[in-house]
């Protein structure tokens, strides 16, 4: 086993975005540790699946271990698990609140401390989380307040890890994205959500990859939020 090749762990690697982005890692020679609820075994050598609930540390436990297991190390972790839901904030429920924290602050705190202390330990490494531009842009009309309450922390908490871990070798940082055309999205609701951009679409999965990879290879580039989000960021429209 080399153990010059890197590793990454995508959580959320099942569809959409996750599962874009464990073929885009695996194109440019990344082992990979893949893991959701759902996920299943691949038949390539070089990816280890890990099905699980992300908000559970005993899951962030046995992927961890499945990494360093099959490929001995960790150098990257993008945290893509994540739920969204859109509704008025008085009409959320318990239920609501919890799997928004589960998934979106728990799954994120689980692993990333867990990957972060085997990066710490070899020296090096790079942490990027995809967060929401609501947080920084709410839009009227579109009420997601509890998207805000979460991926607004894990805004905050990049830019205190990046502080944190300056001098070690290990970066974070965090994509925000638009709406991006994913299956979550029905085609007859695309044209409606085209509309809350600037630029007068929908961002697509390769928009975020692509984002996520220019930050895996930006040594000088830690604590950035980088907005991908066809213009939301920017201001009013």
């Amino acid at each position: 086993m080399s153990m010059e090749q890197k590793v990454v762990v995508i959580t959320g690697a099942s569809q959409g975005i996750g599962a874009a982005l464990v073929q885009a890692y695996r194109s440019r020679n990344y082992r990979v540790v893949a893991t959701s609820r759902s996920i299943k075994e691949s038949n390539d050598p070089d990816i280890a699946t890990v099905q699980g609930d992300i908000a559970k540390p005993e899951t962030a436990e046995r992927i961890v271990r499945v990494a360093l297991e099959r490929f001995g190390r960790i150098d990257s972790l993008v945290n893509n698990a994540g739920i969204f839901l859109s509704k008025p904030f008085t009409e959320f429920t318990l239920a609501d609140y919890d799997d928004n924290l589960g998934v979106n602050v728990a799954g994120f705190f689980h692993i990333t401390q867990r990957a972060a202390a085997q990066m710490l330990k070899q020296g090096s490494g790079h942490i990027v989380s995809i967060t929401t531009s609501l947080v920084n842009q709410p839009i009227a009309g579109l009420p997601a307040a509890l998207a805000s309450l979460t991926k607004g922390g894990l805004n905050a908490v990049t830019q205190s890890l990046a502080m944190e871990f300056s001098k070690t070798g290990v970066r974070v940082n965090a994509v925000s994205p638009g709406i991006i055309k994913t299956p979550m999205h029905a085609p007859e609701t695309h044209a409606a959500l085209a509309a809350l951009h600037p630029v007068g679409r929908m961002g697509e999965i390769g928009d975020i990859v692509d984002a996520v990879l220019y930050l895996e290879t930006a040594n000088f580039v830690t604590g950035e939020i980088l907005h991908v989000d066809g213009g939301q960021n920017a201001g009013r429209w």
